[in-house]
């Protein structure tokens, strides 16, 4: 059988699950594979359905980000949404704002400029755990959408952390590669943690912060 057609097969395996897809968690080699780069291995169909499943899977996780190797697929596609109300403290510390929903295709991104930012973060396939994570504050986006329109822009504060956080799937790496593993919560004291900045978690656990 032929790689494409094992690919077709796989897709289509996924497509008839009934419900959202199956998050394929830490420890399974495809989440550390650089992904195939997608050249229009699916036809338009098929590419529609996956990406609508992959938003239902991403939502009702929920989360904020899925990439495909994430459903057990090695393809370098993401797709990105973050509309979760978050409070008015809580969204300026960590320069959050709506992320409407997008497809992120052979995705790359360069930091611009030279300021990291540190905060929580997790993966829904390293599930119920959270750590802190430095991000380039800003960076340039590079790629194309779904249509395969050219994608060249910048992305600033939270939404650059989830174009990193999704396109560090796509690269085989995952968060917890450039944690501090010190900060390390597990899903009974995620929630201890869910104050603005993570200084009071750094000060309890004894972690510095860039």
């Amino acid at each position: 059988m032929s790689a494409h057609r094992a690919l077709l097969d796989q897709v289509d395996a996924l497509l008839e699950v009934d419900g959202p897809l199956p998050i394929v968690q830490a420890g399974d080699p495809v989440l550390r594979r650089p992904a195939a780069r997608y050249d229009g291995q699916l036809d338009d169909a098929r590419l529609s359905f996956l990406l609508a499943a992959m938003r239902r899977t991403m939502r009702e996780a929920p989360g904020v980000g899925l990439a495909a190797p994430q459903v057990g697929l090695s393809l370098a596609v993401a797709v990105l949404e973050d509309g979760w109300p978050v409070d008015d403290e809580h969204a300026r510390a960590r320069e959050r704002e709506p992320l409407p929903f997008r497809v992120l295709v052979n995705p790359a991104y360069t930091p611009h400029g030279t300021e990291r930012v540190a905060f929580y973060e997790g993966c829904l396939s390293v599930h119920g755990w959270q750590a802190v994570t430095s991000r380039w504050r800003t960076v340039h986006l590079t790629g194309s959408d779904e249509h395969g329109h050219p994608l060249d822009e910048l992305v600033h504060g939270w939404p650059a952390r989830i174009v990193q956080h999704e396109t560090d799937h796509l690269g085989g790496r995952l968060y917890v590669d450039q944690a501090e593993m010190r900060s390390l919560t597990g899903p009974d004291h995620a929630l201890r943690w869910a104050d603005p900045t993570p200084e009071r978690a750094a000060q309890e656990l004894g972690f510095p912060l860039a």
